[in-house]
C-alpha cells in the first residue's frame, strides 16, 4: 500500500504538465461532445422520460470502456457508469432533463418556439450531462495512461427538475463507496460555489368533491376547485408569517372539466422552499393545515402526494478552493463577433438590474458565501458525501435560467463554450483528488465541520416510489 501511494504522489509531481496535456486533448475532442450536447438539446425530454438522452450518454460511456448499470433504483433513465478499481472513488454527476414550455430556437433573440408549448433546455441540462460525460471519459483515459489506481464513476441522474432522481438513487445505495462528488451547473458566470441553496418540498394537493349542475343544482355539488382556491388564499395569508427567505409557489394543475359542472376533482401543485430543512419542516406543516382547512370548508376530501423534497446544499470549503484553482487554470469564455451581437440583442429582452456586464463571461468570479435562491437534489448528496459544485457561463450574462432565452443559449455555441470550461475544470479537479490524498482528507474534514454532527434523513417516505409520471397532467 505504501508503494502504491508513493507512485500516486510521484504522479502528483507531474500534475502541472499532465494538466496542460489533458487540456490540449480536450480541445481536440470538444467538437464531438458539443454534438452530443446538441442532440440532447434537440431531444428536450422531461424528467423520468429522458429515454433518448440517457441512451446516448450510456452509449458514449460504453464506447469509452465504462461498465454501465441501467435502471438504477427502478428508474428507467437512471444509470451509473464505472471504470477502474479500488480507492479513491470519485463521482461526477450528470443531468439531462428539460423543462416544460421552454422550447426555443437556438441563437435567436426573438421568442420562436421550435414546438409551440413544447419542452426546452431552459436550465441547460443538455450541457450539464454532456460536460460531466466529457470530464469522466477524459479522467478515465488519463488514469489508464498513467496506470493509476482508483475508480471514476459517472452518475446519470434524471428528473432533477422536481423529480428528485438523486434521492432515490442514493436510497438504492449507489453512493455508499464514493469518496467525493464533483458536479456543476450552467449559469451566466464562472464561479466555484461556496453557497448553499434552498431546501424544497413539493407535493400535489388533490381534492375530491361531488359533481352537479352548476346552475340547476349547485347545492348538491361540493366543489373541489373551491377547496383549491380556499387553500391558496390561506397560503397567501400565511406568507406574512413565515421567514422572509421562504419561497412558496404553485399552479392549479387541474381546475375542473367545465364551468357548468361543479368540479368533483381539482389539484394544486405546490413548491415551498427555505434555506434550512428543519425550518421548512415547520412551514410545510402549516401549508398542509391550509389544505386541510380548504377541504373542511368545502366538505371535500383532500389527499397529499409527496413529489420531491431536497435538502439545501452543504458547501465544502476545501473542494471549492480546489475547483476555484482549476477554474482559473482553464479560464473563461470568449465570444466571437456573431456571439457578441446575439448576446447584446438577447440582453435587451430581460431586466438587467444587478446583472453582470457583457464581457464578464471571460472572467472568473470570486466564490461567495450565503445561499442562492434555487433548489437541487444534489443538496441531498452533499449531506451524505463531500460535494463540490461550480457554475460556468453557458448563458449570456444577465440571462436567467428557466427562461426561453436560456434555452436559446443552451443550444448555441455560447452554451457549448461554457460547457467545455466546466468539463475541463471537473477533469482537472478529479485529477487532483486521484493524486493527492491530502485533498480528499481536507474535503472530508470540511464536510464534517460543516455538517457539525447533523444526521441527514431524507424527507421522502421510505416506501415512496419514484414519481415517474410527475410531469403528467391528470
Amino acid at each position: 500500500m505504501r508503494a502504491l501511494w508513493i507512485s500516486v504522489l510521484l504522479a502528483g509531481a507531474l500534475l502541472a504538465s499532465d494538466k496542460e496535456d489533458v487540456l490540449k486533448q480536450m480541445d481536440a475532442r470538444a467538437v464531438h461532445y458539443g454534438e452530443v450536447s446538441k442532440k440532447i438539446w434537440d431531444f428536450a425530454e422531461l424528467g423520468y422520460h429522458e429515454n433518448k438522452s440517457a441512451a446516448l450518454l450510456e452509449s458514449e460511456l460504453r464506447q469509452a470502456g465504462f461498465s454501465v448499470t441501467e435502471n438504477v433504483a427502478g428508474i428507467p433513465t437512471a444509470f451509473t457508469a464505472t471504470w477502474g478499481q479500488g480507492k479513491p472513488v470519485i463521482a461526477i454527476l450528470g443531468e439531462y432533463d428539460a423543462l416544460p414550455g421552454l422550447s426555443q430556437q437556438e441563437m435567436d433573440a426573438d421568442r420562436k418556439p421550435l414546438v409551440a408549448g413544447g419542452p426546452g433546455h431552459g436550465c441547460g441540462h443538455n450541457l450539464l450531462g454532456t460536460a460531466s460525460l466529457f470530464a469522466a471519459v477524459t479522467v478515465k483515459d488519463w488514469l489508464a495512461a498513467k496506470k493509476l489506481p482508483g475508480t471514476i464513476r459517472f452518475y446519470g441522474t434524471p428528473a432533477e427538475e422536481g423529480g428528485g432522481g438523486k434521492i432515490y438513487m442514493a436510497r438504492a445505495g449507489v453512493f455508499q463507496d464514493v469518496d467525493a462528488v464533483l458536479t456543476w451547473h450552467p449559469g451566466d458566470s464562472n464561479m466555484a460555489s461556496k453557497e448553499s441553496s434552498l431546501a424544497i418540498t413539493e407535493a400535489k394537493f388533490r381534492f375530491y368533491g361531488k359533481p352537479a349542475h352548476a346552475a340547476a343544482a349547485p347545492d348538491l355539488g361540493r366543489s373541489a376547485l373551491d377547496a383549491v382556491m380556499i387553500t391558496a388564499n390561506a397560503i397567501e395569508f400565511l406568507r406574512e408569517h413565515v421567514p422572509e427567505s421562504t419561497r412558496i409557489h404553485y399552479i392549479v394543475s387541474n381546475g375542473g372539466a367545465a364551468p357548468n359542472i361543479v368540479p368533483d376533482f381539482a389539484e394544486l401543485f405546490l413548491y415551498a422552499r427555505n434555506p434550512s430543512m428543519p425550518v421548512l419542516d415547520g412551514i410545510w406543516e402549516r401549508i398542509v393545515n391550509c389544505a386541510k382547512a380548504g377541504a373542511l370548508a368545502t366538505d371535500t376530501r383532500m389527499e397529499v402526494e409527496m413529489i420531491d423534497s431536497n435538502y439545501n446544499t452543504l458547501p465544502n470549503d476545501a473542494l471549492s478552493a480546489m475547483v476555484d484553482r482549476n477554474l482559473h487554470i482553464v479560464g473563461g469564455v470568449t465570444y466571437s463577433k456573431e456571439e457578441e451581437e446575439f448576446a447584446e440583442r438577447l440582453r435587451k429582452t430581460v431586466a438587467l438590474d444587478h446583472a453582470l456586464p457583457l464581457g464578464s463571461q471571460e472572467k472568473i468570479q470570486t466564490p461567495r458565501d450565503g445561499y442562492f435562491s434555487a433548489s437541487t437534489d444534489a443538496g441531498d448528496v452533499s449531506w451524505m458525501l463531500p460535494t463540490s459544485e461550480l457554475n460556468t457561463a453557458t448563458f449570456v450574462p444577465g440571462i436567467p435560467a428557466h427562461s426561453w432565452q436560456a434555452t436559446a443559449c443552451a443550444g448555441s455555441s455560447i452554451g457549448r463554450k461554457g460547457m467545455v470550461v466546466a468539463a475541463k475544470t471537473l477533469a482537472l479537479s478529479a485529477m487532483d483528488l486521484f493524486t493527492d490524498p491530502a485533498q480528499l482528507k481536507a474535503a472530508r474534514d470540511s464536510f464534517e465541520q460543516r455538517r457539525a454532527g447533523y444526521e441527514y434523513k431524507s424527507r421522502i417516505p421510505p416506501d415512496h416510489k419514484p414519481p415517474l409520471n410527475y410531469r403528467d397532467k391528470d
